[in-house]
């Protein structure tokens, strides 16, 4: 049994993660010592290494929660719900790093445009360009 600095240390987590997690009803704990200290055990830990691997997949907690249910009572799902969360947050990472390219690409002519002088600034590429998109997206706006 871990106490929950033992259980947050071993889950690379804070004593609070865990707390906020149990407020969310994603974890819970069971059993408390006769001094009221909450006691988790090697399954808790399993369930916030879960939880936290999910995190870092950028899944949200309700996607994580469903997950949990899922890896919980596997006979009552299947492998299509847990694919079908999966796939949505696939999804979504592809239209971010769609995005990202993008921007990337925007950010390199903006990057070759430029001749990097020491001059001033009042005939910066950069700035002009910068200028002229802002005022291509409001227009674009009304």
């Amino acid at each position: 049994m871990y106490r929950i600095g033992q259980l947050a240390r071993l889950a690379d987590v804070t004593p609070d993660t865990i707390r906020y997690y149990e407020k969310q009803q994603m974890m819970e704990h069971e059993v408390r010592t006769e001094g009221g200290f909450r006691l988790y055990t090697e399954r808790d830990l399993q369930r916030l290494k879960f939880i936290r691997y999910g995190r870092q997949l950028g899944f949200t907690l309700d996607s994580i929660r469903e997950l949990l249910s899922i890896r919980i009572d596997p006979a009552q799902h299947t492998c299509h719900e847990s694919k079908t969360i999966v796939q949505k947050r696939l999804s979504e990472v592809e239209g971010m790093i769609a995005e990202l390219q993008h921007m990337q690409r925007s950010l390199k002519r903006l990057n070759d445009a430029c001749c990097g002088t020491d001059h001033s600034s009042a005939y910066c590429s950069i700035l002009e360009a910068l200028e002229q998109g802002a005022t291509t997206i409001h227009a674009k706006a009304d």
